[in-house]
């Protein structure tokens, strides 16, 4: 039987791959026989992780992308060869209370996270349909897609946005043959919030409000990733799937019975 998660033949654009979630997605999709192009704007982190993945026998590349950047995302759907997988990771946060956001910090956000990400789907998915063979795409959201927490407003709107958007291209382009999939991330720790969970209280708060009582790891969201980029999910498409330790489905309370 052909394995249905072979990735060999396809090219898998994914930006924000300098670090975290989007380089453990790069890593994992290389694995599974995928060319690689990782992009981000830190050109020679990426060149190093890149070199990496080839000297353990895949197969990637590197490309810078600003995704504040109109002309850096042009040039990038201008000069990128036929992509049959975008994985969408790059992103910021600012963790404050709503009144207190500036209208800087709320532009950047807002461009980075959201409309840059529609800028390059734009542009790649397009292409897609054109070529006529298919492909997927896959945006990286996160809990702020489908909850809310505080002090997290900007960066839930943005990821809000992800997930309509995953909505309405699958309702557009699913007749091309295009499976557009969301995947929101739990509490995964990165250098993006790497601080935020040092304290103890916050990890103690953890193992009272979800089933698995850990912490994620970019790791435990690339092989769903893989999954998504895969002709195993040719049938699944408009979805968005939490990898979260059951944070979105459960609580756990203090009672036990006799």
């Amino acid at each position: 039987m052909t394995n249905p998660f072979d990735l060999h033949g396809k090219t898998a654009l994914i930006n924000g791959a300098s670090r975290g979630i989007g380089l453990a997605i790069a890593k994992a999709m290389a694995a599974a026989g995928a060319h690689t192009i990782l992009a981000s704007r830190s050109a020679d982190k990426l060149k190093k992780e890149a070199e990496a993945i080839v000297d353990a026998g895949g197969s990637a590349e590197a490309f810078e992308l600003d995704m504040a950047s109109q002309a850096s995302i042009d040039n990038c759907v201008a000069n990128m060869p036929a992509i049959d997988i975008l994985v969408n990771v790059a992103g910021t946060n600012v963790r404050k209370r709503f009144k207190d956001f500036t209208k800087e910090e709320w532009d950047r956000i807002m461009q980075t996270n959201l409309h840059g990400v529609v800028e390059l789907t734009r542009g790649i998915g397009q292409k897609m349909v054109d070529r006529g063979q298919g492909g997927k795409i896959i945006n990286i959201g996160s809990m702020m897609s489908i909850l809310g927490l505080p002090y997290l407003t900007a960066y839930a709107i943005t990821k809000s946005g992800l997930w309509g958007l995953t909505r309405v291209l699958c309702a557009e382009w699913g007749r091309f043959n295009i499976q557009v999939n969301c995947i929101a991330p739990g509490f995964i720790i990165t250098d993006l919030n790497r601080q935020m969970w040092e304290p103890q209280h916050m990890r103690d708060w953890l193992r009272g409000v979800q089933g698995d009582p850990r912490p994620g790891t970019p790791e435990d969201c690339a092989p769903l990733a893989v999954f998504l980029a895969s002709p195993g999910s040719n049938y699944i498409n408009g979805q968005c799937i939490a990898v979260d330790g059951g944070f979105s489905t459960t609580r756990v309370w203090p009672f036990e019975p006799a």
